[in-house]
């Protein structure tokens, strides 16, 4: 019972978070949407803060599971389109975290110190793809163009719910197919004329329009 009571603390203070904007989420809030006393959630919970950092602990061990690249082949156009799409999938899904990054990085030295380790190890994974493509012959880029639309990728990953939220996207399928293709758009002027053709097809068959 209480390790249940634990579990629908999380799932509705995430879904309120989301909803909301952490922020304006309170230990109270959480507490009278469950029916339970500040007591009972204070059993399970130190405070909000300690709730953001369980939730943040699920979102890196499936950050990390989406960011595990595929053994014994060099990536192609729809490997780094599918991953994409379980990247922004997480992030959709915890979106709270990003919608207020710098508020909570600068509340828990935990969590900014494992954001950062994502943020390196996303950059790492970019780079490999990024040179398996060139690898591969599908695109041409010297290693400061792969380390620069590497870092580009990330930041257009990291910030792009922010956009679309301002932009007034709601819905969470268009929000996701217009991220990667975002961040596809940027591989573009660096494929080869065939992969670049091949680019345009993909982009047309996920349109967010």
């Amino acid at each position: 019972m209480a390790r249940r009571t634990r579990e629908r603390i999380l799932e509705l203070s995430l879904a309120l978070f989301n909803e909301r904007g952490e922020p304006n989420v309170t230990t109270n809030h959480i507490a009278d949407e469950l029916e339970i006393s500040p007591g009972n959630l204070y059993y399970h919970f130190r405070n909000k803060d300690d709730i953001i950092e369980q939730l943040f602990a699920r979102y890196e061990e499936r950050m990390d599971q989406a960011l595990i690249r595929p053994e014994g082949r060099l990536p192609d156009l729809e490997t780094i389109w599918m991953q994409l799409h379980m990247v922004y999938e997480c992030i959709w899904d915890y979106r709270f975290l990003y919608r207020d990054l710098v508020d909570i990085l600068a509340r828990s030295r935990k969590i900014r110190m494992h954001f950062s380790r994502i943020l390196r190890r996303a950059t790492e994974n970019a780079r490999d793809v990024l040179g398996g493509l060139v690898s591969a012959g599908v695109m041409r880029a010297s290693a400061e163009e792969v380390e620069a639309l590497a870092t580009n990728i990330l930041v257009v990953a990291t910030f792009w719910l922010n956009y679309s939220s301002v932009q007034g996207e709601k819905d969470e399928q268009r929000a996701i197919r217009a991220g990667i293709r975002q961040v596809m758009m940027l591989l573009a002027p660096f494929l080869r004329d065939a992969e670049r053709v091949h680019l345009h097809t993909l982009c047309r068959a996920y349109d967010p329009a």
